[in-house]
């Protein structure tokens, strides 16, 4: 597990670094399909219900088959470039975090940095340095799954220009605070969880003699992953829909658009007009996602560290 072999903290920052963005890369083409579709979901005002005839999207489903029809294979990896330029980059910086805080704690504390709270405080910080690092670049993505046929931005560089001119920096980093609110609970929980779980599947095996390996890693991470969204999902689908103010021309043919003022009045607005439900909005989507990216994101980083490390050791390397 990360954070749990003392040898680990022998790779440098920029090998942590190179190992969280190979992680994030491979994570991202995996999960992408999965993102976009949670995207569409968290973006409908209208209920999610067989019964709603006004909403496009009714069932995970139901929503694969739309897009495949109206907008072929190639929709459920809209914005793939920002994306992947966001996972390398948010990976990258936060295990970087992680692992610095993390030696830091271990080194200056009674403390054993491999204790579940110790990665919960350590994960959540990493993942707000991240956050403010990529956020534009999250914004880009979001912008670019969520519009349909025919599309606003032609690319990634006609997006970039088209929101500098019209909306300037801030648009870059609509959605910031509720980013912030979310991935600190959020990353620190997953980090947190992901220590419990494999100090219990350690233990376990150790009882029984049996080796422990990828499998369980993978395992412990997505579950780590569900409990976290789970826990925290409704700030990140009130980041969705503030990302995508300024958008509505992009947006009118999926049904009904709205503006909100902020975090607390988008809040406010959901739960009076979608209900209580509407803040879980493509959670099913969304947890699957967060067990495949969490469990994948551990397991890569695990190899690419542990490739990292036997090169190291290598002699003349």
């Amino acid at each position: 597990m990360v954070g749990f072999d003392p040898s680990h903290r022998r790779l440098g920052p920029t090998e942590v670094a190179l190992c969280g963005a190979l992680s994030g890369f491979v994570t991202r083409a995996a999960v992408s399909p999965l993102d976009v579709v949670k995207i569409r979901f968290q973006l409908q005002v209208e209920r999610i219900s067989a019964l709603e005839p006004r909403a496009k999207y009714r069932g995970l489903a139901q929503a694969v088959r739309a897009m495949l029809c109206e907008e072929g294979l190639a929709a459920f990896w809209k914005g793939h470039v920002p994306a992947q330029l966001l996972s390398i980059t948010y990976s990258g910086v936060q295990f970087v975090t992680f692992e610095g805080l993390t030696e830091l704690v271990h080194g200056h504390t009674r403390y054993e940095a491999t204790q579940a709270h110790v990665h919960f405080a350590c994960g959540g910080a990493g993942a707000c340095m991240a956050s403010l690092v990529a956020q534009p670049l999250d914004t880009l993505r979001t912008r670019l799954a969520a519009q349909g046929e025919p599309r606003v931005y032609r690319g990634l560089v006609h997006a970039v220009g088209t929101m500098w001119r019209g909306e300037g920096l801030r648009g870059f980093y609509r959605g910031l605070s509720p980013t912030l609110a979310a991935v600190f609970p959020y990353a620190g929980l997953q980090f947190g969880f992901y220590n419990v779980f494999t100090r219990a599947g350690n233990t376990l095996a150790a009882r029984t003699q049996r080796r422990t390996g990828g499998l369980q890693t993978l395992v412990c991470g997505a579950a780590a992953g569900v409990l976290s969204k789970t826990l925290t999902y409704p700030c990140d689908l009130v980041k969705k829909r503030l990302q995508v103010m300024g958008f509505e021309q992009a947006r009118c043919h999926f049904g009904e658009v709205r503006a909100y003022s902020g975090a607390c009045d988008c809040v406010r607005h959901v739960v009076r007009e979608e209900g209580l439900p509407g803040l879980y909005k493509g959670l099913v989507p969304s947890a699957l996602k967060a067990a495949a990216s969490t469990g994948l994101t551990f397991l890569t980083y695990e190899m690419f560290s542990a490739l990292a490390r036997s090169r190291r050791s290598r002699p003349g390397a």
